[in-house]
């Protein structure tokens, strides 16, 4: 029986495309497959901010920032915390992603054409102790071009191999099966969809119009994770992170559903780590929704009073910025699975990002007057906007109607008056000399002794209750869906294994759906900036591995 191509690639978002890239410039013949309309190639890397993991780069050097493989490394395995036995591969792929990070990743993207803004932002600090969680130093590297940005060469790359003849896009076929033909993974099947004109990111139809059945020698999975379906979200929750959230926003459409996870396991993968994930605590409604129930998430700054649903502050170091799953273990063990920013117009105008390529159309638009526009501005007009439409927003002149507008967003009323007052003003005492035992407010001092934060990312310490900073802002968050962490396993080949250990042959995975390489490069946090990156390791891996492989 003849095959219909080298390799099939199933789903064609960016580990997808890179590892297509890669075939392609092998010469290999590769059928790329994706469930959704070709509008929206590129999946999830195409809404993202376009931040990636550098170490040691020249944007670092110039901001006087010293960072190098070791401490990359010393900060990347104090985070991801492996110790499971299924954790062999992922360890070994995270000292191969941090080798990666400080080595050619940077040369390989600037040799086609990406670009990186020049002010290096500071994720997931931490807080802890030197061998503990978080960044010891400024690595999140925003693309210039955003998602959209980094997608570009890698789309480029596969449309030169449709042109070439070495690729055919298949959009709207949906994978149900992988089987065995002869010794080997060489068989995938599915249904045909019907056609459809949605934008980008809207749900498409899932009427179905056809079946098919295609042959290759070797099957790579790029078909991403669990982020769109709440109920596998949940099905999967860890006991370490409290009771799974009732309500839940999502940061991916729903076609991110983990189906193919469950037919690549079906079909002799091992599926591990799927308890780990990675969800953000300072989701916030769309006003301007694209999918069911789309949220977006604040990149904050450090300087925003964070309070649970009764407004108690956070504990130490659980401040904007600071340790993701360590404010949502906490969260969830308070009862409700909301929180509150209480923060002032001096503190948003200056501190409040918003993840996605739609929400910073300066950076998207590669627009230097726009950003120049942004940084002038008294709030960038994104932000702006949640401000004047935002459903967990409250904008007031006086703490008294702020509570109030709070408590209307909420089942019960429990934010009381008296005692949110008490907190803002013991913290504004803080702020009158420049000792202070409140060590978030030691954190926003340390943050400004970096000129990338002190220029764009923090504001000047201030009293939040001082008229001339105002209005007063409370934002209500919300548990916001995102990533995977756990993941098929696969060698440092991006050979899927089997619960035997064994290879799964003629089965590659890359991306989400291998937890970003070895079934769970993370462990149990990440670095941020590490997932498009990740992407683009694991499926360049897999797509030169496979090449090398074919017969």
């Amino acid at each position: 029986m003849a095959y219909d191509a080298d390799v099939i690639v199933i789903g064609a978002g960016l580990a997808g495309l890179a590892a297509t890239a890669e075939l392609v410039d092998a010469g290999r013949k590769v059928i790329l497959l994706d469930q959704e309309p070709e509008q929206s190639i590129g999946g999830q890397a195409h809404w993202s901010f376009g931040g990636l993991f550098f170490v040691d780069s020249p944007e670092q050097r110039r901001l006087r920032i010293k960072d190098s493989h070791a401490l990359a490394l010393q900060d990347w395995m104090g985070t991801a915390g492996f110790d499971r036995p299924e954790d062999h591969w992922p360890r070994r792929w995270a000292e191969a992603y941090v080798d990666f990070a400080a080595g050619e990743k940077r040369s390989w993207l600037h040799g086609q054409g990406v670009r990186f803004f020049p002010v290096v932002g500071w994720a997931e600090r931490g807080g802890y102790d030197a061998t503990g969680h978080g960044n010891s130093v400024p690595r999140f590297h925003i693309t210039w071009g955003t998602g959209p940005g980094l997608v570009a060469p890698f789309e480029r790359r596969v449309r030169e191999g449709v042109a070439r003849g070495l690729v055919e896009l298949r959009f709207r076929h949906r994978v149900t099966g992988l089987s065995r033909s002869a010794g080997s993974v060489d068989t995938v099947t599915g249904e045909v969809l019907e056609p459809s004109g949605v934008e980008r990111g809207q749900a498409s139809s899932r009427d179905v119009t056809g079946a098919f059945e295609l042959r290759a020698q070797a099957v790579i999975v790029t078909s991403g994770g669990i982020g769109g379906n709440h109920d596998l979200v949940r099905a999967n929750w860890p006991e370490r992170l409290g009771t799974p959230p009732e309500r839940m926003i999502s940061g991916v459409p729903a076609h991110v559903d983990g189906a193919m996870l469950g037919i690549a396991e079906e079909a002799g993968a091992r599926l591990i780590n799927r308890d780990r994930m990675w969800h953000y605590t300072e989701g916030i409604q769309n006003w301007n929704p694209i999918w069911d129930k789309h949220g977006i998430r604040i990149l904050p700054g450090p300087s925003s009073l964070w309070l649970d649903a009764r407004g108690n502050r956070l504990p130490v170091p659980l401040f904007p910025g600071f340790d993701t799953l360590g404010t949502l273990e906490h969260i969830m063990r308070t009862g409700h699975d909301y929180t509150w920013f209480v923060l002032d117009q001096k503190i948003i105008g200056k501190e409040f990002a918003l993840s996605g390529s739609e929400q910073n159309p300066d950076l998207t638009g590669k627009s230097i007057r726009d950003v120049i526009g942004r940084a002038r501005a008294e709030v960038p007009a994104p932000v702006k906007a949640f401000m004047d439409h935002g459903a967990d927003f409250v904008v007031e002149k006086d703490l008294a109607a702020l509570v109030r507008g709070m408590n209307a967003l909420t089942k019960e009323p429990l934010i009381d008056e008296a005692a949110l007052r008490r907190e803002i003003v013991a913290r504004d005492r803080e702020i009158a000399n420049p000792f202070t035992k409140d060590l978030q407010v030691m954190s926003i001092r340390g943050a400004r002794k970096y000129l990338g934060d002190k220029l764009i990312r923090t504001a000047s310490p201030h009293r939040i209750l001082d008229p001339k900073a105002g209005p007063l802002i409370a934002v209500r968050l919300n548990i916001l869906t995102r990533k995977t962490l756990g993941g098929l396993e696969t060698d440092l080949s991006s050979r899927v294994l089997t619960e035997g250990g064994d290879v799964l042959e003629g089965v590659y995975a890359a991306g989400e759906a291998a937890g970003f390489g070895g079934g769970g490069v993370h462990g149990y946090r990440s670095l941020e900036g590490t997932f498009l990156g990740g992407c683009l390791f694991s499926g360049r891996t897999a797509g030169r591995a496979a090449a090398e492989a074919l017969r």
